[in-house]
């Protein structure tokens, strides 16, 4: 089983943090108005981040890790992240 951290951007700029075992089926969820509580209030919502990592541990671990990134550092991330070769 595949395990990913993801960032998404909401429709207000703002970026939310998620672990997931499939990124397109979660992000579906986001967008549907099904997901966090947080990213209902702010649709539409966009992939900007993903990364794999090697276990669900590994994956909390890290989503814990990015969520206390200051804004910057978060863009940072966002910015230096190549989506063209995540399909939607």
């Amino acid at each position: 089983m595949s395990h990913f951290v993801y960032i998404l951007r909401c429709a207000d700029g703002s970026l939310y943090t998620g672990y997931t075992t499939d990124v397109k089926r979660r992000v579906a969820v986001h967008n549907s108005g099904k997901g966090a509580k947080y990213t209902r209030a702010r649709l539409p919502v966009r992939l900007v981040y993903f990364k794999e990592v090697s276990s669900m541990s590994e994956g909390l671990k890290l989503e814990c890790a990015i969520k206390k990134l200051n804004k910057k550092k978060k863009e940072d991330l966002v910015r230096d992240f190549n989506l063209e070769d995540f399909s939607s």
